[in-house]
Order: structure tokens, then sequence, then C-alpha cells
């Protein structure tokens, strides 16, 4: 027989997996490992960060995390820039088809580059903020998300800055390792 507790527990379940549900529903059921920008969005911004700053020998802006940094600080410090963003992305998708054909990140490097000197007007100041953003993710510490294990840093023999409140420790010391082992003990 049921009671009245019976009803109340169902409500409750059902309110708890609606709930538990709704982060992975939210945005109109977009899935995307992004906080704010789309699978597509994070393909042409990828590519653009690659452009800016181009990998050789060292890592460029999209292996350094770039577009992760940009995507974190748009959810915070940049959020006034978002629809900058949206609106820059897509516009620079559009220019892309219109003159080869093909999205942004499906180009050639070259292709890229000869669409990017020729912007002017929103899509040029788009590409303005974007570099400024890119240098600050490339060079920036990677405990803001970008700089993917201090890869500028290390291409510049910049060398590593210290965590606050941990010990520091030389392991290629003599006799530092051995300190460490009875410390632990």
């Amino acid at each position: 027989m049921k009671g009245p507790t019976d009803v109340r527990r169902r409500r409750f379940l059902k309110a708890a997996a609606t709930a538990a549900a709704g982060p992975m529903l939210s945005c109109g059921g977009r899935q995307s490992r992004w906080r704010f920008f789309s699978e597509e969005e994070a393909e042409t911004l990828n590519a653009l960060c690659e452009q800016i700053i181009p990998a050789d020998q060292d890592a460029g802006g999209a292996q350094a995390g770039v577009v992760n940094y940009i995507d974190r600080h748009l959810m915070g410090h940049f959020k006034r820039q978002q629809q900058a963003y949206r609106e820059g992305l897509a516009g620079l998708d559009r220019a892309s088809l219109g003159r080869f054909g093909k999205k942004f990140a499906q180009l050639a490097a070259a292709e890229q580059t000869g669409l990017l000197s020729g912007l002017s007007g929103e899509l040029k100041q788009f590409f303005e903020m974007a570099i400024a953003h890119t240098m600050q993710g490339f060079y920036g510490d990677p405990r803001h998300g970008g700089n993917r294990d201090a890869a500028s840093w290390k291409m510049l023999g910049v060398p590593l800055i210290p965590v606050r409140g941990r010990a520091q420790y030389d392991l290629s010391r003599p006799g530092i390792p051995d300190k460490l082992e009875r410390n632990r003990a």
C-alpha cells in the first residue's frame, strides 16, 4: 500500500533526476566540451590562433591551449566580448565560404593568411581582439587556462614560476630525495 511519502519520494527523485540532467541539456541541448564555444566555433578559433602563433619547432597557439584560455575567460573577465566572438567567428566562416567555398578551419594555411590579410571593418576589429587574447593565452600563466605545459615559457627560456604555498625542490641536488623520503616516513 502506498502512503503519502511514496508520492513525495517519487516527486523528489523525478526532480533530482531532472536537475542532474539539466547541465547536460542546457543551452538548448547543445553538446560541447567548451564552456562558451560550440565545437564548430572552437574549431574556427583554433585555426585562427594557429595563424596568429603558428607552430614550428615549438608549440603554436593551438597546441598551447589558447582556445581553452579564451573560452574560460569569455565566461568571466571577457564576458562583454561574448557577442563579438559569436559574430566574429561566424563572420570569418561566412567570408571564407564566400571566397573559397569552405569554412575557415578547412582552408589551407596560405588561404587562411590571404583571407586574414584582407579583413576590414568589424571583422578586422574582431581579429585584432583575437590577436590580443591569443597573446595573453599563449604567454600568460598556465593556471589561467592557456600556455599548456608552459610551452611559451620553455620556448623563451623563462623559468617556471613556483606555486605559492608549496616547497619547490631541486631533485637533482644530492641528498634531497633522501631528505624527502625521511620526511614522509
